[in-house]
């Protein structure tokens, strides 16, 4: 993948051969994310990819290639970044539940 800083924006552009694929992959997995409200947990794994490569395609690739939906995708991983703590706590409530009635 070739990098070209941008005259106009000084975002990088991001171009090539792997970089149609790349920009595809960077709009899919924001579309996904604001379609499903889904968190990059979930994202990564309908993509098979890491989280960390979700959250590098949502956070610096999109900017550069869709400001808009890239600001979609803030507004949806920011609602689940203050409800992640809720999340946590029923998941470790089903576990408890499972555990005593297993037993």
């Amino acid at each position: 993948m070739t990098k070209n800083k941008s005259k106009t924006c000084g975002k990088p552009e991001i171009y090539g051969k792997s970089g149609d694929l790349l920009h595809e992959r960077v709009i899919a997995v924001a579309g996904y994310i604001v379609e499903n409200n889904a968190t990059v947990r979930q994202t990564a794994k309908e993509f098979g990819i890491s989280k960390s490569t979700v959250h590098k395609d949502v956070t610096d690739r999109l900017t550069a290639i869709n400001p808009a939906l890239a600001k979609q995708v803030r507004s949806v991983l920011d609602v689940n970044k203050s409800e992640r703590h809720i999340r946590g706590g029923l998941a470790t409530r089903e576990k408890y539940l499972h555990q005593h009635t297993a037993e």
